[in-house]
């Protein structure tokens, strides 16, 4: 799009949905690219952390103006489908462009701002543009299935929580399983397909820089482990934020290296785990001084994410029940999609006898989502 002048948006009436990974080859941002060609967008709309990205966990940028650009900036975090219709509806959006990267987990925020915002498009009559993206993870799809009796704005509709598709498919499949519901289809969606990618390959063989899409995601080998690892939000541990290597640490105050030695006995694929300490400067025990472990994927192809997560949440409950514990929220329901995995381990179930329970719920979003796939 952007090497042929966006030529193909030019006469639209465009809202764009981004963020800092909605960035070219050269460096510059969509949205700036957009304003040099002359197809100057309407406004702007920002998803968790924000437009420009500076803000944490669980929070965004304000509503503004772009001091670039000057064009008004919304802030949609959160917001629902009615809310973002109505900002379109002042802005005079007849094309929403979705150009956001996503790291392939269903609690990874930005896919449900897409959601939404295809909702709100449906509902004023907007088309809407997906330049896609690759998947950081690949294309292989793993882990529950949301039971909607758990919807959250970590998970509104019921996908695998490692859904193994790009931006683009997921929202060809929203399109077609779960926008009749909720009030009807996009008149047009525009998938504009990656070239060059296939479902094997991980972003690190891509061979393209690696924009942060949040300020806890700085590297490649973050996504790799955090459709397993974030499962630890949901615990008392930390899951290594306010550390500079988050998701890959993982560990509490009293930890020691007793934990790594009984994971180390699992022989798990493609991981390592090595004994470590660490103080966060934010975050679940800011400035307290935590044992645990840091995984390193040594074989991205026989890593299972989850699985590992699993058998680590199994160790941790097993072994050393004075120190973990699940929060009081039971915030891990919304992130694994339903209360299955906490009884299991609360009962004693093993992470071979966990990962089971899910297998049926995970082929059948398979067979499923097969139709919207664009790549091999």
């Amino acid at each position: 799009l952007a090497a042929d002048g966006w030529r193909h948006l030019a006469g639209r009436r465009i809202g764009v949905v981004s963020n800092p990974t909605g960035v070219l080859t050269d460096g510059d941002h969509v949205v700036d690219s957009l304003v040099a060609a002359g197809v100057r967008p309407r406004a702007v709309f920002g998803p968790e952390h924000g437009f420009r990205g500076s803000s944490q966990a669980g929070s965004s940028e304000r509503d503004g103006t772009d001091p670039r650009t000057g064009l008004p900036v919304h802030d949609i975090y959160r917001a629902d489908a009615d809310t973002i219709a109505a900002l379109f509806t002042d802005a005079g959006v007849d094309t929403v462009v979705f150009d956001i990267a996503d790291v392939g987990a269903r609690f990874y925020t930005y896919i449900w701002t897409m959601y939404q915002a295809m909702v709100a498009a449906a509902r004023v009559g907007a088309a809407f543009v997906v330049p896609d993206r690759p998947n950081p993870l690949g294309g292989h799809a793993a882990g529950p299935v949301l039971d909607p009796a758990f919807r959250s704005f970590v998970g509104l509709r019921p996908i695998a929580q490692q859904h193994g598709m790009t931006v683009g498919e997921l929202a060809r499949f929203f399109d077609a399983e779960f926008l009749p519901d909720d009030g009807g289809r996009v008149p047009e969606l525009d998938v504009v397909p990656v070239a060059g990618w296939r479902r094997d390959v991980r972003f690190g063989d891509t061979g393209l820089p690696w924009t942060p899409p949040s300020p806890n995601m700085p590297t490649p080998d973050t996504a790799l482990v955090y459709p397993g690892t974030c499962l630890f939000e949901g615990t008392v541990f930390s899951e290594g934020r306010g550390t500079t290597r988050p998701f890959e640490t993982v560990g509490a105050p009293g930890l020691d290296w007793r934990w790594r030695a009984r994971l180390v006995e699992r022989n798990l694929p493609g991981v390592r785990f090595r004994e470590t300490y660490f103080v966060p400067t934010f975050g679940t025990f800011a400035g307290e001084t935590c044992g645990g472990v840091q995984l390193t994927v040594t074989d991205p192809s026989s890593f299972d994410p989850i699985g590992t997560a699993i058998e680590m949440l199994v160790t941790a409950a097993r072994h050393h029940p004075d120190l973990f514990a699940w929060r009081d929220d039971h915030f891990i329901d919304k992130l694994t999609g339903s209360d299955t995995v906490r009884r299991m381990v609360d009962a004693g179930a093993g992470a071979d006898e966990i990962v089971a329970s899910w297998q049926d719920g995970l082929e059948d979003f398979r067979r499923r989502r097969r139709p919207h796939l664009l790549y091999r």
